[in-house]
């Protein structure tokens, strides 16, 4: 059985320090659901007191209708999958899943049945003999997943599994988790500080900074429409661009300081057609026309099925630097730039993203504010 999970206002204190001053969340039953944010954002200590190891200084954390606040870890029937694999170096593959069952009294047939089904869902049953020291990493973070979810937990809460893997066994195994989890059918929650990872295997996402979090959404949602200047940063590289609303007889325009305008309709209606903003455009969202930011082309990154370039520009940029960046894609671009030349990178005003420079948030209509 997998539980919803519901968190109220909940606040976290170590000593003085208010790690999470007041957060919510909703997470939906059966669900992949993913805590996305750089360190020390307080991501792992929200997966802990869902866990139940960390103490909960206000608030709510329920399964379902049942608050959990005051029930120990050992009782709120979670599967656990850490960092650092955390299986025992003495025990064999199937020693280490069938544990929990055993702790748990369940009779000998039932556990090899269900230690049976499991090996054969995480694929790992041909080592189930061996002793963890003679698997590879990815084997290991199957051992510690199967171990997780043999014990029908309600809730599987994943902290960093990942990060100890190659580049290339991340990307294979964060597909087997994902896989699995939709296999399993069971509610889970996971910690990541990688943009890539959390885009790629997530049913939903919470972006989190400073305990707060910044927008919760679909992975597609959350790239195309971030909620803010973080999330628009942190999740993938953003050009921020600053530049003042107009109000013409042609409509609402973005104008920009070296002399390139925009026309908008996407924009809120209770948006001040006046205010400075700050124009988001992803590298992938430019392309070489015949108008749009003058630049020349000062570096040329070549990474096989993309270019990327860095463009100087005479437009304000909201960073320190003076600097565009600007991706093609070298197997559909039929015209490839090199150092020195110069060009017009016009963007796709379709996939604008327009935050005021106010308070840094979304001014789009298609973009709802998380809090």
């Amino acid at each position: 059985m997998s539980n919803s999970i519901s968190i109220n206002h909940v606040v976290k204190r170590f000593g003085d320090a208010t790690i999470i001053p007041d957060l919510s969340l909703d997470i939906r039953n059966r669900e992949f659901f993913t805590l996305l944010g750089p360190s020390g954002c307080g991501k792992t200590t929200l997966l802990r007191m869902i866990a139940g190891f960390n103490t909960i200084e206000a608030g709510r954390i329920a399964f379902d209708d049942t608050v959990i606040n005051d029930i120990p870890a050992h009782k709120r029937n979670i599967g656990m999958v850490f960092q650092n694999y955390a299986i025992f170096p003495h025990l064999t593959v199937r020693q280490n899943v069938e544990y929990g069952l055993k702790i748990r009294k369940m009779k000998p047939a039932e556990i090899k049945d269900r230690v049976d089904h499991i090996l054969d869902i995480v694929k790992i049953q041909d080592y189930q003999d061996r002793l963890p020291d003679r698997l590879s990493g990815g084997q290991q973070q199957r051992v510690a997943l199967a171990r997780a979810i043999v014990i029908h937990p309600n809730v599987l809460l994943m902290d960093e599994p990942l990060s100890n893997l190659d580049a290339k066994l991340r990307i294979e195994m964060r597909g087997a988790i994902r896989d699995i989890q939709k296999q399993v059918g069971i509610t889970t929650v996971y910690v990541t500080h990688d943009q890539e990872e959390a885009l790629a295997i997530s049913d939903r996402i919470a972006v989190m900074k400073d305990g707060v979090i910044q927008q919760v959404g679909e992975p597609e949602h959350i790239y195309t429409r971030p909620e803010n200047i973080f999330v628009s940063t942190f999740i993938g590289h953003s050009n921020l661009i600053l530049g003042s609303l107009a109000q013409s007889s042609e409509g609402i325009s973005v104008r920009f300081d070296g002399g390139y305008e925009l026309f908008v309709s996407n924009l809120r209606e209770n948006v001040d057609k006046n205010s400075q903003v700050i124009v988001s455009v992803r590298p992938e969202e430019f392309s070489l026309q015949d108008e749009g930011f003058r630049g020349t082309v000062t570096n040329r990154v070549f990474l096989g099925k993309y270019i990327n370039y860095q463009v100087k520009v005479s437009e304000n940029l909201f960073s320190d630097t003076p600097f565009i960046e600007f991706s093609q894609d070298s197997g559909q671009t039929t015209r490839l730039l090199a150092v020195g030349d110069t060009t017009f990178l016009k963007p796709n005003v379709q996939k604008l993203n327009i935050f005021s420079q106010k308070d840094h948030c979304s001014l789009l209509k298609d973009v709802m504010s998380h809090g």
